[in-house]
């Protein structure tokens, strides 16, 4: 009976867990650039990176939107916080569409037709993310049934089918003697 418990909790884990596995085969990749079409980006080639902030109220902008949006590099850092060349690419992008007049929505909106929802540190609730929305609920009131169903069989059982403690029996004395 216990086996079969088993096989059943491994199976309901199995089948939360395959649309991670599924969602991994899927994630955002950069395009593919050739050399003839794309420059080297290095620090040199890029002012804005090397060049103090002029305006503060742009600056705040780049931080505001690159907070909103995940490194792909580090994946669980923003490309605000991290330090990874794609990091300050994409600063960089960031700042040069704010600089051209893009609202923060549609440079939102073009990191996201380039990258996925991956990108988003918060990503929408939609049908495609309600497992990692939804997902730890689901498994903390699973873990919590089956921790009911456990508890309610283990009531049920007589006495004599748990062993006694050697310990207890042998080591303490009855707890009931007043001398």
């Amino acid at each position: 009976m216990r086996q079969t418990a088993v096989r059943c909790l491994c199976a309901w884990l199995l089948a939360l867990a395959a649309p991670f596995a599924w969602s991994q085969n899927t994630a955002p990749t950069t395009p593919a650039t050739t050399p003839a079409t794309t420059p080297a980006i290095s620090p040199a080639t890029t002012p804005a990176s090397t060049a103090p902030p002029s305006d503060p109220a742009l600056e705040a902008r780049v931080h505001a939107i690159s907070a909103e949006l995940r490194c792909l590099v580090c994946q669980n850092q923003t490309v605000a916080d991290s330090s990874a060349g794609l990091a300050v690419d994409l600063r960089n992008q960031v700042r040069d569409m704010l600089r051209r007049g893009d609202s923060d929505a549609q440079v939102i909106a073009f990191m996201t037709d380039r990258y996925g929802d991956f990108v988003l540190y918060r990503p929408p609730v939609r049908s495609s993310t309600w497992l990692l929305w939804y997902g730890p609920g689901l498994v903390l009131v699973g873990g919590l049934a089956a921790l009911v169903w456990v508890l309610r069989r283990r009531s049920r059982l007589p006495d004599d089918q748990f062993d006694p403690d050697p310990d207890l029996n042998e080591a303490e004395p009855d707890r009931n003697d007043t001398r």
